[in-house]
């Protein structure tokens, strides 16, 4: 009864977090926790649980687990009230679980690999990453090493980012990177907000500020400062120029536009934090996005009469594009979620939207881009807090993936893909879904690629990395979340439960052979509820403690995220269907 107390009291801990707005001061009105304000239950959460063994095998509150420990019994009675449970129930009958009876059908992680591979094969595109891939293909968030073909030996350049892919002054260092094909190494070090940044590290750079170069063992800090200096190093024929001639009209243009660029970026972080002068906040921001259209069509008179350009200084990509992207990216997420605002509106803003379009033709920024449900989650830590404005819950309930045919049908099965428009004339950008990208829920957020291929890439991340996948969900229900940061969904120190690694082994492969096959050929159809010899437990809260946290671009594409996210969704809702019925 101690350990199901304990394990309880971690997905309380895990829910009451979930059910709070970001960087608020009061809670969710359509929840029973009226009169808790967030600080306030933040303070009465306990590093452990407050449950301990009495001399007589029974359980009482540990005073020592937190100094408001009655606060705590409190809010672990409002969590039983909300969830159905009575005083002196068994903890296992409140507990979200469900049972599963191994069955032969479901593929071992063996036959998924080779299904995967097969498929991989037939689609013509490669999404297993060899070595070779990850330091010579296209950009990849997860390579570590970038050679470009060249010899490792010709490395100059190591680049200190964040390990989550959130921070944009690391973004835009990263992308200058990939667009010049200068080789270099990465070492990942977390944003204090989900982590402790190593002592290695901090010797180096007291401060801990990310980004961190160092060229031939010198080190270089600030983004800008880093980017200048690698412009200027690497200048050669093999490096293409992100810069026109110094002291030429082009050149004077890109010291505007970069002025601009930090005044949009002032103008969204006053708007974006702020819960007051809405109206006059969003003007400010509105009128620096006119200046930045109007720039773009200037540029591009000529160009997009060829077909060609629509960037800032017309037909090439330039460090102004490089600078600017990691910021409109983050506005266009975090306006629609917290604001319902739409930088990506091709009536008001055309010329920003083609803008748009002709970056996502990039691989380069394809491998860097992240989607609206991870910046709008990794934006209030870094920043201490974002402010919604009414009207905007049906935004933020499509982006967080809520069900309901007003919100979208985010992250439920069958996806809702529309094709993606043409910015200017309003129709489908091609006859075939997947050529120009698809937009998915209320926010018309843009994916590029192929829905089957996204599914592939989807499964392939698992199956590549599936024993630590598995262990990762098995968090869900552990009794030792480790230090907590203020990323609310970062547990890096979390210690898994072991517990259930079976049940969620076998749930992951039904999920993946789902996203290879279809979900009317896969499992969970094929692995029962039925109670057996052969009983494998597997709680709700482990399937979506897992599709919380997929992370974009770091674990896998945005297109890919969605696949697995509404995968795991329908596997967690068919099994409670079936617990029902």
């Amino acid at each position: 009864l101690l350990a199901r107390a304990r394990a309880a009291w971690t997905m309380f801990v895990t829910q009451l977090q979930s059910l709070c707005w970001h960087g608020r001061r009061a809670p969710r009105q359509d929840l029973p926790l009226s009169g808790l304000s967030y600080s306030r239950v933040l303070r009465c959460l306990p590093p452990r649980p407050p449950f301990s063994k009495g001399p007589c095998g029974r359980l009482h509150t540990n005073a020592g687990a937190s100094r408001r420990p009655v606060a705590c019994m409190a809010l672990w009675k409002q969590l039983q009230q909300m969830s159905g449970a009575r005083q002196g129930t068994p903890f296992s009958s409140a507990s979200p679980m469900f049972v599963l009876r191994q069955s032969s059908e479901v593929p071992s992680w063996d036959v998924l690999e080779s299904k995967a591979r097969k498929l991989e094969q037939e689609s013509g595109v490669q999404l297993f990453e060899s070595q070779q891939v990850l330091e010579e293909g296209p950009t990849n968030p997860r390579a570590m090493r970038r050679t470009f073909g060249q010899s490792p030996d010709n490395i100059r350049v190591k680049l200190y980012r964040d390990h989550a892919a959130w921070c944009p002054y690391c973004h835009k260092v990263w992308l200058l990177l990939e667009e010049k094909r200068i080789p270099y190494v990465i070492e990942k070090i977390p944003l204090r907000c989900y982590g402790d940044k190593p002592s290695t590290f901090t010797a180096k750079v007291p401060g801990g500020m990310l980004p961190v170069m160092e060229l031939d063992g010198q080190l270089c800090t600030e983004s800008d400062t880093i980017m200048d200096l690698l412009e200027r190093t690497f200048n050669g024929p093999e490096y293409p120029a992100m810069l026109p001639e110094q002291g030429s009209p082009e050149w004077q243009k890109a010291q505007n536009l970069f002025r601009l660029e930090r005044a949009l970026f002032s103008r969204w972080l006053q708007w974006l934090t702020s819960g007051y002068n809405h109206e006059a906040l969003r003007a400010a921001f509105e009128e620096a996005l006119d200046v930045a259209d109007q720039e773009l069509e200037n540029a591009n008179v000529t160009a997009l009469g060829q077909g060609k350009g629509g960037f800032f200084l017309g037909e090439q990509i330039s460090m102004v594009d490089i600078k600017f992207a990691p910021f409109l990216e983050r506005m266009h997420a975090s306006l629609a979620y917290f604001k319902g605002f739409q930088v990506r509106d091709g009536e008001r803003w055309p010329s920003l939207a083609r803008w748009f379009d002709a970056m996502e033709k990039r691989s380069t920024y394809l491998g860097t881009k992240s989607d609206f449900y991870t910046h709008s989650h990794d934006l209030p830590p870094q920043l201490g807090g974002c402010a919604s404005v009414d009207g905007s819950e049906q935004y933020r309930y499509a982006i967080d993936g809520k069900t309901g045919e007003d919100q979208g049908y985010t992250w439920t099965l069958p996806l809702r893909l529309e094709e993606k428009q043409n910015t200017v004339t309003n129709v489908p950008c091609s006859s075939q879904m997947g050529d120009d990208g698809y937009t998915i829920g209320l926010a018309g957020e843009v994916i590029n690629g192929s829905p089957h291929l996204h599914a592939l890439e989807a499964a392939i991340r698992v199956i590549g990395n599936h024993e630590a996948v598995v262990k990762f969900a098995c968090r869900g229900t552990s009794s030792d979340m480790g230090k907590r940061y203020g990323a609310e969904l970062a547990s890096p120190t979390a210690k898994p439960d072991l517990e259930f690694v079976a049940g969620v082994d076998a749930a992951l492969r039904a999920v993946v052979h789902a996203l290879l096959d279809g979900v009317d050929s896969a499992a969970p159809a094929k692995v029962a509820v039925e109670p057996s010899s052969q009983e494998l437990r597997v709680p709700h809260v482990c399937l979506a403690y897992l599709r919380d946290r997929v992370g974009v671009p770091r674990d896998m594409s945005v297109g890919a995220a969605f696949q697995l996210r509404a995968h795991l969704n329908w596997f967690i809702t068919h099994m409670r269907s079936s617990e029902a019925a």
